[in-house]
């Protein structure tokens, strides 16, 4: 029997988890079908890439899984890799507000005040700015509308000082975007619900999210990688595969609806016929491989924005001033142009050898994204230089890493959901059989786009069973 053709096209995590829930669904179910996943570059991984050096576990971009999400965690059980979890080492960690190193306050939610006590003792905000955030308590409700900028929604609970100290370092670390631009329902949309239903966000996370259990004993970090890397999880997943699935250094030059399906053209010049297709790509690549179809023009003006990390290793007697915790984060108001710094040494200790440290720091605001491009020993000084106004490092590091990541962090800006669910209402139309999945749509984090690639599955084994 002839077996027909179902082409992904990226090799990110979301492209690697639909090829293995697909070719999973194919042998159970006995279907006519094989997969075949195209990648532009040399590698797979996407935003996943574990360097191994002196010793050191080095993650050049996403660095664990949040655990509370089930479908990262359900592939890894999968996968038989359960037994190669490790959690992060929880402590203290800290906001960076004009200069100085605050403590993040205990039982607040994404920077959101949840227990009014620790948020008052708290040096973060002033007692003006305390007084204004409290006002969420007794403020009416917003008026109901489809969409806001999450800025706005917090901006108009709790003023702008607890917004831009606290609350806006975590968020916009997130997504590498500004709050003032984010869709709220595309990121937070609980905080509008709670908002409607409650009038208050403090009022409602109150009742809605639960304290942690105490404790005896350490509590277990909220996120995992691990023991050699979140690589693991990438090489797991293409050693699952049929042999011959990947095809690396493969550019699709642009998809043609045919009669039967669907020609994704190379540019090497090769075409691959295909029943159906799944894209996990980044959205600004939609436009040019389906240039037939004006629909997905508006994914041209989807903004991405770029970031940067810095990996130093040091000998540990070089930081003279170690501060106990995971790392920092930092307000706009503050004059430094790293975005966060953690403290690799502390967080994933197993990561690093005996006796030495690794310290990451992240550059790349919105409004900042020149930084990103600067020489390599430019943007080692320039981190370094942002690092010694809060610690005391006396030695330059045995070696530093650099990651530029170019427009990679989609923008899920206002009206983010309407634009998605217009773009596939459409496709569903003049692309029958072709999915969106990845970053740019559902969630960036892993597990998002993990539960993305199944969802993409499902409706590919649907669609063509109902042909």
């Amino acid at each position: 029997m002839n077996k027909q053709t179902i082409v992904i096209i990226g090799g990110g995590i979301t492209g690697l988890s639909a090829a293995y829930y697909l070719q999973k669904a194919i042998r159970e179910k006995d279907l006519p079908y094989q997969v075949r996943l195209v990648e532009a570059s040399s590698r797979v991984g996407g935003k996943i890439n574990t360097l191994k050096r002196d010793g050191f576990i080095i993650e050049r971009g996403a660095d664990s899984m949040i655990a509370r999400k089930k479908p990262g965690v359900k592939l890894v059980e999968e996968l038989g890799l359960k037994d190669e979890m490790i959690r992060n080492g929880t402590g203290q960690s800290y906001i960076l507000v004009q200069g100085k190193l605050h403590k993040m306050p205990k039982g607040a939610f994404m920077g959101v005040p949840k227990q009014i006590g620790p948020f008052l003792r708290s040096g973060l905000v002033s007692p003006t700015g305390k007084i204004r955030a409290l006002l969420d308590l007794v403020k009416a409700k917003g008026p109901e509308q489809p969409d806001q900028s999450l800025g706005s929604l917090l901006r108009r609970r709790f003023g702008n000082e607890l917004v831009d100290n606290e609350i806006e370092p975590l968020l916009s670390g997130i997504y590498s975007g500004d709050i003032d631009e984010m869709s709220l329902m595309a990121t937070f949309p609980n905080f509008y619900q709670l908002e409607q239903k409650y009038g208050s966000l403090i009022k409602g996370l109150k009742q809605t999210v639960p304290n942690p259990p105490k404790t005896t004993g350490k509590t277990p970090g909220a996120f995992f990688s691990f023991k050699d890397g979140l690589q693991t999880i990438v090489d797991k997943l293409v050693e699952k595969l049929d042999e011959n699935t990947i095809l690396l250094d493969s550019i699709v030059d642009h998809i043609e609806k045919k009669d039967t399906g669907y020609h994704v053209l190379l540019d090497s010049g090769d075409v691959i016929k295909a029943v159906s297709v799944i894209t996990t790509t980044p959205h600004q690549t939609l436009p040019k491989m389906f240039s037939q179809f004006n629909f997905l023009k508006p994914f041209d003006d989807v903004p991405a924005s770029s970031v940067a990390n810095v990996a130093m290793a040091f000998d540990q007697s070089a930081i003279k001033q170690d501060i106990d915790g995971t790392g920092f984060v930092v307000s706009r108001n503050s004059d430094f142009r790293i975005t966060a710094c953690t403290w690799t040494h502390k967080k994933w200790p197993s990561c690093t050898p005996e006796g030495k440290a690794l310290i990451r720091c992240y550059v790349g605001r919105p409004h900042d994204q020149e930084v990103v491009d600067l020489p390599d020993e430019e943007l080692v000084q320039l981190v370094l230089n942002d690092l010694n106004k809060t610690m005391n490092i006396t030695a330059e590091p045995e070696f530093s890493v650099i990651s530029r990541w170019k427009n990679i962090m989609p923008q899920y800006t206002v009206g983010h959901i309407e634009r998605i669910e217009k773009a596939r209402q459409e496709a569903s139309e003049q692309l029958p059989g072709v999915y969106f999945a990845g970053s740019s749509f559902e969630g960036v984090g892993i597990p998002d786009c993990i539960d993305q690639a199944e969802k993409a599955v499902h409706q590919v084994i649907d669609f063509l069973q109902t042909k």
